[in-house]
């Protein structure tokens, strides 16, 4: 385990961790022994914590918190936010900004950890080990309808070639499939080193028999896969997304899982996946509304194995995510900021 010093100048201001749970609640306190701080297992202040609030000046959180006005109205003194995470789109960077708020995040802590869990979902469907589990719960050892299909000499699309999808890119060429990548920045040395090639996005979607989804989530990126590309995908085309779930348009994801021409589907995210994920969530609108509909479908869909944006927690990632925030915030504490995103 990491050790994490917490001795050094200007450790007074007040630090309020959201959304903490017991291993990182003990953990938090212990190197936080030195500074005020306060840790609390609500993903949002409760209003009995109102005074907490108020005197926070550093905030750290998980995704599941908006970093959004009303929050903001929760901590009005906060100078300082340290996602436990490494995507940052469930802060409003545009308000952020404007309040000189600056945010951080944690670049790196789960590369393999989510492209493991990628091939957990991809192996699960393709050799059919839900459906052999829940017969032989029922007693039933028969093996009819539960043959699969081999990995070895399939195509396997990777959408976005950054950390985690090298680990992705990698872990398919020990399985003996073919390779092919899009990502914006292409790097010809890498593609040579690790033995894959980059491809544009139609041209991926088209020859892929396994599509796995690890881009960063951005307005622009914002449905890079949807009705117009999907709709040209490969017949019989497994899809995997670890990533976010607005990444995919879910109509389309919808069409082609109800019409067949994607033949299974391994989803860790969903697109406003809170209609899944919090049983108090309303919808805002009718597209709202028409999504966690289409959500509700899927997830209960025979061809279709869904975990709630569960590919990050493993036992060694966690502690990645907790020893970087802690590091994190006690260099901004020390007036050397690190891992600035806004």
């Amino acid at each position: 385990m990491k050790k994490i010093s917490t001795r050094k100048k200007n450790l007074n201001q007040h630090t309020t961790f959201l959304g903490c749970d017991d291993w990182e609640l003990n953990y938090f306190r212990s190197k936080f022994r030195a500074t005020p701080a306060s840790f609390l297992k609500q993903v949002t202040l409760p209003p009995s914590q109102r005074a907490i609030g108020e005197k926070t000046t550093v905030l750290s959180v998980f995704i599941t918190t908006p970093i959004d006005e009303a929050l903001l109205k929760q901590f009005p003194n906060v100078k300082y936010i340290a996602t436990r995470s490494t995507g940052y789109d469930h802060c409003e960077s545009t308000l952020l900004k404007e309040r000189g708020v600056k945010v951080a995040n944690v670049p790196s802590y789960g590369e393999n950890t989510v492209a493991e869990m990628a091939f957990a979902l991809l192996l699960s469907m393709t050799r059919k080990i839900h459906p052999t589990y829940c017969r032989i719960q029922d007693g039933n050892c028969s093996r009819d309808d539960l043959r699969g299909i081999d990995l070895r000499g399939k195509t396997l699309g990777v959408v976005g070639a950054g950390r985690i999808g090298q680990h992705a890119i990698r872990m398919g060429l020990g399985f003996g499939m073919k390779v092919l990548a899009y990502d914006p920045k292409r790097n010809a040395q890498l593609a040579k080193e690790l033995g894959f090639q980059y491809a544009n996005l139609s041209s991926l979607v088209k020859k892929s028999d396994v599509l796995t989804v690890h881009a960063p989530y951005f307005p622009s990126t914002h449905h890079i896969l949807n009705k117009k590309n999907l709709s040209q995908c490969k017949k019989g085309m497994y899809l995997i997304n670890t990533a976010r779930g607005e990444l995919i348009e879910t109509e389309a994801l919808y069409r082609g899982i109800k019409n067949g021409s994607i033949a299974g589907a391994g989803l860790d995210v969903l697109e406003d996946e809170a209609s899944v994920l919090k049983p108090s969530w309303k919808p805002a609108n009718k597209q709202e509304a028409r999504i966690a509909q289409m959500n509700a479908e899927l997830i209960r869909h025979p061809n279709v194995l869904y975990t709630p944006h569960n590919a990050y927690n493993t036992t060694e990632a966690i502690q990645r995510i907790a020893d970087t925030t802690i590091d994190n915030i006690l260099s901004f504490l020390r007036q050397k900021p690190k891992n600035l995103v806004i």
